[in-house]
């Protein structure tokens, strides 16, 4: 018993390396929120380039255009002046257009230099070397901060098409129209979702400190490292560019891996019967859950999620990393407190 914590310290120290080569990817590669009441899409790209592509992020708060074609592709900014080129020679951005600072900003609060001139000659300056480009293009998402569209306001309770929204471009003289639309969707009932939170949490805790012996808590580490591991899989394709499109994925992954493997650890420690490690596994990873859950809390509370799968299935995962996570931690703590003290021996009553 007296190895299990020098054990656990061990792996202690080698997760919080894992987290710490992690980073802010421990949450979701995808972007800065898991969930929105709106959404944003592309509809059409008329006509449709080869070695084009188009996509919104975040709900319709970024757009990105990835071109690989040996040809720029031009954007306009709001007043129909050049704004961007982005092609073989890299990303290209005007200094005289007001979008290069309006875009910057996800709501457009950004002091505007003298300089800008819609009807100036262009001044290009380099912003990347390949050619892909993120930005906020305020026609694509909704613009007022805290206020919803009159439409939601007069009837909140059922969805709704708030805009349908045009992104022109030109790509080697040829004008290309990129159409897509943004929509809005009541989120869930609070009745509903943190009943199922507060259960999963009452089942971890009971695990630990009710549970004659370890093994239903072993079978919940089980349970919490699959969701782990889903959450991972389910991450958004990070924007293609951001620096180390490979790196970022695999950053994501790490704390999962490090999440099946206390899971798996602590399983096989409650299935020999050694509660005390299983409950020691147990308050770690239900601190890996939770870093993991804690990011995407907003998918509680929100109509749609930014997932790669099914919406159901990104908020079982999340209702399990943040119920059972919060759960195990303290189970496994009940657990470890209840099951060291039955394995120490008696006291002598000489000794007494």
């Amino acid at each position: 018993m007296r190895r299990a914590p020098a054990r656990l310290l061990v792996l202690l120290a080698g997760i919080a390396a894992v987290l710490a080569l992690a980073g802010p990817a421990v949450a979701h590669v995808g972007g800065d929120v898991a969930g929105s009441d709106f959404d944003g899409r592309v509809t059409s790209v008329s006509p449709e380039v080869p070695g084009v592509t188009v996509r919104v992020l975040q709900f319709g708060d970024e757009f990105e255009v990835v071109n690989t074609t040996g040809t720029d592709v031009e954007v306009p900014g709001y007043s129909d002046e050049p704004y961007l080129r982005i092609g073989p020679d890299g990303v290209w951005r005007n200094s005289r257009s007001p979008a290069t600072y309006l875009n910057l900003d996800r709501f457009g609060r950004v002091d505007i230099p003298d300089s800008v001139d819609v009807d100036a000659e262009p001044e290009w300056v380099q912003v990347s070397t390949e050619p892909e480009y993120v930005w906020h293009d305020h026609r694509t998402h909704w613009m007022s901060e805290g206020q919803l569209p009159p439409q939601v306001a007069a009837d909140p309770d059922r969805a709704h098409l708030v805009a349908e929204w045009v992104v022109p471009m030109t790509h080697g003289g040829t004008t290309v129209e990129v159409t897509g639309e943004l929509t809005w969707a009541p989120p869930p009932s609070p009745w509903v979702v943190w009943p199922v939170h507060l259960a999963l949490a009452a089942v971890a805790l009971a695990a630990g400190l009710l549970a004659r012996d370890p093994r239903p808590l072993g079978a919940l580490l089980l349970v919490g490292g699959a969701a782990a591991l889903v959450h991972a899989l389910t991450t958004p394709e990070p924007p293609a560019s951001i620096a180390s499109h490979g790196g970022a994925i695999a950053s994501a992954l790490l704390p999962a891996l490090a999440a099946v493997l206390v899971a798996v650890l602590g399983a096989r420690a409650a299935w020999r019967g050694r509660g005390a490690m299983a409950g020691l596994s147990a308050v770690v990873l239900g601190w890996l859950l939770l870093v993991q859950g804690l990011p995407d809390v907003d998918v509680m509370w929100s109509a749609h999620v930014l997932a790669a799968g099914p919406d159901l299935l990104a908020r079982v995962v999340v209702a399990l990393l943040l119920g059972l996570g919060a759960g195990l931690v303290a189970g496994g703590i009940a657990a470890v407190r209840r099951f060291r003290e039955r394995a120490e021996p008696p006291v002598p009553a000489a000794i007494r």
